[in-house]
């Protein structure tokens, strides 16, 4: 099978260089390994009608990088617009924040429609393509309109919710359709899954059986297969990061006292604001920890130009100065909140200096954090996990501390039973979760997904001859001057 998959963004992955986001980070050692072809934003747009979409491409260890630039007068609108003001709100179960034009999901599709022209340059005859997230939910119809029949799988990074939710996007019915053009389509939990079955059976009235979708597109299969890491990596660089500057100058500068560590980016679905609220609480339940144990929370800035991050970064800081004017002292910064990235081998270093890691989201598809935090424990003597049971982690870390991030009294105690475990509790909950992560690796879910997808290429054989003749996804209107969406 030759490989192609495709992203919003590429990473070049550089150890040192902050990572821009999970999805990054996870498939980075895939690629290099696999030698698969990974296609993506290059961060440039282009003016102009492109006949032949500028692609740079370089080596990535056995694998290959590809960074397109992207139109210009359409990437406003399907990035900032259509996938992340209405999306990603819906996605994240906040229907209240959706705001998206008509424009938007115009330049939704046509982003989606040149990546697919983009891709046909890469296409094998033994290629099958893997489409990663929300960005491109109709890629797959759009590749099936260019006439391509090899097996076309899907993962969605972020939750799938409710039908109820879903509905409050424009054009919801348009995108679930066109999600069809995929083989098979994955999830990170069984409640994802059943949600995306739900509104295929209930609100476009489709056949399924058996975690597979009947319609007039064929057969459509939807499966979890919960995304992982290499935790044997991440314990390596843990270990080596002891003697990072970075990190030798924060364990210095804690004198002894005990550090909890948060690492987000500044989204209003990682809960940051309830977060720092139950540290203030458990401040003023606690007293006796003020000056015994402070938290270090990196937010890295994202979407700033989305009136709704703009407005969470300005409530963060406020909340955050707040805090510190109420607990701090002369020579002791309750909170030390930083607005940049850090690479993950500094990251594995700053995870392992803290004995609590707080991942405390409103809704998370997965919540690599939580992963990373773990592996990075010293075994000898591990920190605590405090977890959001909203987050999907939380399905396969059961021996977290789990807690319900809206319940601000609840978190304040429970970080606080966290920073006074002992030894023995903490080591038994950090092994059964080491365990989990050591049967979920990264590798595992690439192995699992890939496999599937290679077994749906039989039944898309079947289909091939029917959509030489008919193709299946007819995109354009007759109705509307040829227009491409409706």
């Amino acid at each position: 099978m030759n490989l192609v998959v495709v992203s919003n963004r590429v990473s070049r992955g550089k150890p040192n260089e902050p990572m821009t986001g999970g999805l990054a980070a996870a498939l980075l050692p895939i690629v290099e390994k696999s030698g698969a072809i990974w296609v993506g934003s290059s961060g440039r747009v282009r003016d102009g009608n492109q006949k032949e979409p500028f692609a740079e491409i370089e080596a990535l260890g056995a694998g290959a990088l590809a960074m397109l630039d992207l139109p210009a007068a359409h990437y406003g609108g399907y990035y900032e617009g259509f996938a992340n003001s209405a999306l990603w709100p819906a996605l994240h179960s906040r229907a209240d924040l959706i705001r998206a034009s008509h424009e938007d999901y115009l330049s939704y599709r046509e982003v989606n429609a040149f990546m697919a022209r983009a891709l046909l340059r890469f296409r094998k005859a033994d290629s099958a393509f893997w489409i990663q997230d929300y960005h491109f939910l109709a890629l797959g119809a759009e590749l099936r309109d260019l006439r391509v029949t090899e097996p076309i799988g899907f993962f969605l990074h972020t939750p799938w919710p409710a039908r109820s939710v879903i509905g409050g996007v424009p054009h919801h019915r348009e995108l679930v359709e066109a999600m069809l053009a995929y083989d098979l389509i994955g999830f990170q939990t069984e409640e994802d899954c059943e949600n995306f079955l739900a509104y295929a059976q209930a609100d476009l009235g489709l056949v399924v059986h058996d975690g597979v979708i009947i319609s007039r597109y064929g057969r459509t299969r939807a499966a979890v297969f919960p995304i992982g890491i290499d935790p044997q990596l991440f314990a390596q660089l843990a270990t080596k990061a002891s003697t990072h500057p970075d990190v030798s100058r924060l364990r210095r500068s804690l004198n002894g006292e005990k550090l909890a560590i948060g690492v987000d980016r500044l989204d209003y679905s990682k809960g940051l604001i309830n977060r720092i609220k139950a540290f203030d609480r458990m401040w003023t339940l606690h007293p006796s920890l003020a000056r015994t144990v402070s938290l270090l929370q990196i937010a890295t800035p994202s979407r700033g130009a989305i009136e709704a991050y703009g407005n969470l970064q300005s409530e963060v800081a406020r909340l955050v100065s707040d805090v510190n004017g109420v607990h701090g002292e002369v020579d002791w910064t309750p909170i030390r909140y930083l607005n940049k990235g850090y690479g993950q081998a500094v990251l594995a270093g700053l995870y392992r200096t803290a004995q609590v890691g707080v991942v405390t989201p409103l809704q998370d598809g997965m919540n690599l954090v939580a992963k990373e935090y773990v592996a990075a424990q010293n075994p000898v003597d591990p920190g605590v996990l405090v977890l959001s049971k909203f987050a999907g982690a939380a399905n396969e870390l059961d021996t977290a501390l789990l807690v319900n991030p809206h319940d601000i009294d609840g978190m304040a105690r429970t970080i606080a039973i966290a920073l006074s475990m002992p030894l023995t509790e903490r080591r038994m909950r950090w092994e059964a979760m080491m365990a989990k992560l050591r049967g979920h690796t990264i590798q595992q879910w690439f192995a699992d997904f890939t496999d599937a997808l290679r077994e749906s290429q039989l039944d898309r054989s079947e289909l091939a001859p029917v959509l030489a003749e008919h193709p299946l996804w007819p995109l354009r209107s007759a109705s509307n001057n040829n227009a491409r969406y409706h």
